[in-house]
Order: structure tokens, then sequence, then C-alpha cells
């Protein structure tokens, strides 16, 4: 817990703990063997404290008390000898991942409270493959009790078993082989009950922070020169939630690092003179970034495989991953999509749908080029972005559409002229939302598919005309053919002496009418 000044932190504020797991047997084994050795007792016994705050047949949130019951119920003197400890002891639950302490501002009343949220111990497993952790626990307790302890935590498999594993198969039976949901009959009552009755975090989204961490005010501020102009406007996004949700927006869309996003913020032009961000501003600059760091990207790669090559090393590949998550909007059953063939091996239907309606399209070109993404895909989409104003699910159903296009046969290729008719369009009838997107492309399949069905009636019906040029011709007169017949006979002498003289006088009187 990083606490600059104790009189933020005393027995009158108020404080709630939020738990979403329950303790089993073996949680509670590894709190006692394994997380007591390196953060103490003490330290353990709070852990068990915050965690009784919300009843064990539930899950969620505890009641709002104030800290003196912290204090009282662990034997703490409330001074600032007892604040510290205290805060020394939060701070070990954190360090080694069973705490994370969030404080909130009142504004009403102009103070604090704290909010505990407790994590669940980590497995056996998952505990003893993560090194850091298990060299803290070496150092406290030793190597060979550190071992011992595994063997306590593991039961080894049954001699009948071992030598086995390589004949595995997995004949697990996936859950959409046995069960089929109804997506075309929607229970608006009870979605609307179920969010109206749902609790502020979800599971996704607390999966999704595990994975990337939000940027927040304290890691700008710190790197954020004091000596700036925007200094000011900086430090009022300490209590702008809406300012700090706009930045970390920006941050996950371009992927941008702490020290990138503080040189944008140093920029002029980012903030009005109000100190409110300018949205349109803050991405062109940081778009240029993407797209100049995607360049460097590509230089370095190009050059590391061209060393790779002269050393005859394999290379190895570095994935990086920055930015924040924000609350993810869930997809009405009716508005989803199908999955495209690429897909239907890494996701279901609703995780792509989800991603569809949440992620960047930045992010959204990447899962569909494994590679680097074209350069000429990210200047169409960044003036549809940038220029068009389409919002980001409307631009993630776009390329849904354009991909399923290709898939299908459809069209044989995507230039710009043809994504920038299908945008122009979306302008025109003003799709803002992911509902209308989905609607537009499920009309624009079912006017392509009556078309197909009017050629192939047309073609299969025989006796129109052909046309040129879209008109109409009129076709060519039929002539007749001569044909040989077997009942032809020979020509007779008279019938020869006739014909000699019958050309005498058209010779004869030819010859007049020249002379």
């Amino acid at each position: 817990m990083r606490m600059n000044n104790m009189l933020h932190f005393t027995e009158n504020h108020r404080y709630c703990v939020y738990r979403d797991f329950g303790l089993s047997p073996v949680d509670g084994k590894m709190l006692g063997l394994v997380y007591q050795p390196m953060v103490g007792a003490f330290a353990i016994s709070l852990y068990r404290l915050l965690a009784d705050q919300v009843p064990l047949e539930q899950v969620g949130y505890s009641d709002v008390e104030q800290q003196r019951k912290l204090f009282l119920t662990l034997g703490l003197d409330p001074s600032e000898k007892g604040r510290k400890f205290l805060i020394e002891q939060t701070s070990r639950l954190e360090a080694v991942g069973l705490l994370q302490t969030n404080r909130l501002y009142v504004p009403d009343s102009d103070d604090y409270m704290y909010e505990y949220e407790l994590q669940a111990p980590l497995a056996p497993a998952e505990f003893f493959r993560t090194q850091h952790l298990t060299l803290l626990l070496r150092d406290k307790i030793g190597k060979f009790a550190v071992l011992s302890l595994r063997e306590q935590l593991f039961r080894e498999e049954p001699v009948a078993w071992s030598g086995l594993a390589l004949n595995k198969e997995n004949i697990t039976v996936p859950f959409y082989e046995i069960f089929e949901l109804n997506t075309h009959s929607i229970d608006y009552e009870l979605e609307q009950a179920i969010a109206e009755t749902s609790m502020a975090r979800q599971p996704g989204l607390k999966l999704a922070l595990e994975e990337e961490e939000a940027i927040n005010y304290a890691d700008i501020i710190l790197r954020f020169p004091r000596e700036s102009k925007n200094r000011a406007f900086v430090e009022a996004l300490r209590f702008d939630p809406e300012g700090m949700g706009v930045v970390n927006f920006v941050a996950r869309k371009y992927e941008l690092s702490i020290q990138d996003l503080c040189r944008l913020l140093d920029e002029d032009g980012v903030f009005d003179p109000g100190g409110a961000i300018l949205l349109d501003a803050l991405q062109h600059i940081a778009n240029l970034q993407f797209r100049q760091g995607k360049r460097r990207q590509e230089e370095r790669e190009v050059a590391y495989g061209k060393i790779v090559a002269l050393r005859g090393e394999e290379p190895k590949a570095v994935a990086s991953s920055s930015g924040n998550v924000t609350e993810e909007v869930a997809v009405q059953m009716e508005y989803y999509v199908e999955v495209p063939p690429q897909f239907q091996s890494k996701c279901d239907i609703h995780q792509y749908n989800m991603m569809l309606r949440n992620e960047p399209y930045t992010r959204l070109l990447k899962t569909f080029f494994p590679g680097t993404i074209p350069d000429n895909l990210l200047d169409i989409f960044e003036k549809i972005d940038l220029n068009y104003k389409l919002p980001g699910e409307v631009i993630n159903v776009l390329i849904h559409y354009l991909m399923s296009l290709l898939t299908s046969g459809g069209e044989q290729r995507i230039n710009r002229n043809f994504i920038d008719a299908i945008a122009a369009n979306m302008l025109l009838k003003q799709i803002s939302t992911y509902e209308q997107a989905v609607q537009y492309i499920r009309d624009q399949s079912k006017v392509k598919e009556k078309v197909k069905e009017k050629a192939a009636g047309s073609t299969s019906s025989g006796g129109r005309a052909r046309t040129y040029g879209g008109r109409g011709a009129k076709p060519k007169p039929e002539i007749p053919i001569v044909e040989r017949t077997g009942a032809e006979t020979g020509v007779s002498e008279e019938e020869f002496a006739e014909l000699i003289k019958m050309a005498e006088r058209m010779q004869s009187g030819k010859h007049k009418k020249e002379v």
C-alpha cells in the first residue's frame, strides 16, 4: 500500500472487502504452510479476518465499516505506529498476490474510502511454477523444506498409471455437441433482471485485468515533466475518471507505453483551454506514433532476420502487450454474427462477438493477420476511424463483413474504393451502434442473395436474347441451307444443249452493251 500522507489512512476512514471466491481446504493449507512463512502469521491473520467479512456461503462485497473495527479486532493501537504496522502487513499481502488495495475518493465528504480486494491463493502447481515466490520461500525456510512442502501438497500417480501418458487421448465432449441454445427467442426480462442484479465486477473483466493492468494516475504523474505547461491539466486527471478513461482507451488502442503516453500528453493542442482532453487530437498523434513504431519494428525484424541468417540461429519470438482494459459491453444473442472459418478453432461464437463489440480495430486486424498488418489496410481503416468518425464497434463489424466476403468467394479482392463505398453508405444511413451495423450487413447479404437467385433463374430459363452493353440486340435471321439429297440425278444431253445456248445468248447480249 503506497501511502504518502498518514492522515489519509486512519481508523476513522471507511473500508469495504471484496471477495469472489471461497477458501477451500487446499487454500487453507497453502496459507498456513506456504504463505505464512513468507509474510508472517499476523499478515495471514489479517487476510483471514478480511475474508470473513463476507459471509462464507456468498461472494461479493462486505458491509461498509470504519477501519476502527480492524484495529480493535487485531489488537492494534489506533495511533501512527499502529497505522504504519497495518500498512506494512497489507503491503506484504499485496506483494505475494493475496490482496489488492484500492482507494476511492468521495467528492461529497472530500475524503477517501478503502477497498480490500482479496485474491485467491495460488494452487500448488501454479505456485511452484512461479519463480520469484519459490525463491522467496526458499530464502525463508531453505531448499530442503521447500521440497518437503511440495511432497506434502502433491499426490503421486499410482504405480499402475505410470508410463501410460503417451497413450492418453482426450475424448471430452464439448458444450455445443450436447446442448443447443435457442438464439432466436430473446428473453429481454431475464437479461434486464440479470443486468440490474449483476455485481459491479464481472469475472471476465477481472481475468482481463490480470493480463493487462490499467494505467493509473500515479504512473503518469511520476513520469510527467514538472516544467511542462500541461502539468496542471495532467494533475487535474487525478479526480477526473472520464479523462483517465479516455487516456487508457487511447493507450490500449495504439499500444502506448507509459513513457509514450506522457510524451503525447506533453504535446501542444492535446488539452482544450478548460483542461479537457481533445480525443481527436490525441488519437491523431497517437496514430502517428503507432505507425512509426510499426515501421521501426519491421526494420528491426528484418535486421534481426539477417543477423540470425548469418549466424545460423533460430529466432525467438518475443511477445509484448500493453494497454488498458475498459468495461466490456455484452452483446445480445439476437445480434450475434457467425464465426469465420479461421476463428472456429480458436474461439466460440460468444467470445468472437464479444471481441467484435469491445476490441479496437487495430487489435482485431492483428487477429486476422498473424504477421504484420498490411499498410494499405491500416491506411483505409485509419481514414474511416479518424476522418469518417465511425465508432470502433461499427468498424469491427465492417472488417468482419469484408473478411466474410473474401472467405465465401463473393469478392476476389477488397480494394480501397469498395471499402470507402460501404463506409460512405454506413455514414449516409447514420449507423452508429453495433446492433445497427449487424442489421446493415444482414440486409446487404439478403440483397446479394436475391441478386444471385435472379441471375441463376435468368440463366436457367434458355430462350433469352443476348445482350451487348446492357442493351437488347435482335438475333440474326436464320438462312436456309440447301443440303444434298440422295435423289439427285445427272443432266441429260438435251438439257445440257439448252444450257449452252442460254449461255451464248447471255454472252452476246453483254457484248452488245459494252460496245
